[in-house]
């Protein structure tokens, strides 16, 4: 098993980088979050690796920290998700509102990631909740995710024409005392630096 590569960029392009170690180059597949974060072509990068073997090829796919690769390896777990697919769900969603989404059973989020229908949203929620061991929904946490006035603010972002996956980007990091009003401003202001 490959756990961890280093040397230097060789190439980046859209979900994969080319890792180049004296003279053999090492094509990894990346999600969008861990390629905004690597240095440019011809700086060194080092990732966390994860090497997928099937019948007729072996991939290796690529992270820039533990919790991601981590995350990736329980996504694995979940029945009828693939590596490709793993990687898709980190290239749409950050990690703290993928477990947001797992704690409040929100589908909707989860159905933005191509790939992705109700029935498999549904698996992943109830999988992942269970193998996460992320707190109950239930004990009030995470502040505004579990109260009307989050879900309020993202329905008004979405009637604005946001996706639903755009919206609960933009509120990531409203305080939990703010008010929907409070919120969606706060949310604009993220969507209009884009």
């Amino acid at each position: 098993m490959i756990a961890h590569i280093e040397g230097k960029i060789r190439e980046k392009s859209d979900g994969r980088v080319t890792i180049d170690i004296n003279g053999l180059g090492f094509e990894v597949f990346v999600s969008n979050s861990s390629l905004q974060k690597l240095p440019n072509e011809g700086e060194i990068a080092s990732l966390y690796t994860y090497l997928h073997v099937r019948e007729d090829i072996f991939q290796l796919f690529g992270f820039t920290t533990p919790d991601e690769k981590e995350m990736f390896l329980k996504l694995l777990s979940v029945s009828k998700i693939g590596p490709k697919i793993a990687l898709s769900i980190l290239s749409a969603l950050s990690m703290d509102l993928l477990r947001k989404a797992i704690i409040t059973g929100d589908v909707d989020i989860i159905t933005t990631i191509p790939g992705i229908g109700k029935k498999g949203a549904q698996r992943l929620i109830l999988e992942l909740k269970e193998k996460l061991n992320l707190p109950d929904f239930s004990e009030g946490v995470l502040g505004y995710i579990d109260n009307s006035t989050y879900v309020e603010a993202r329905d008004a972002l979405t009637n604005l024409g946001y996706s639903l996956a755009e919206a609960a980007k933009a509120l990531g990091g409203c305080s939990d005392d703010d008010s929907a009003e409070e919120m969606i401003k706060f949310a604009l202001k993220k969507l209009a630096k884009r």
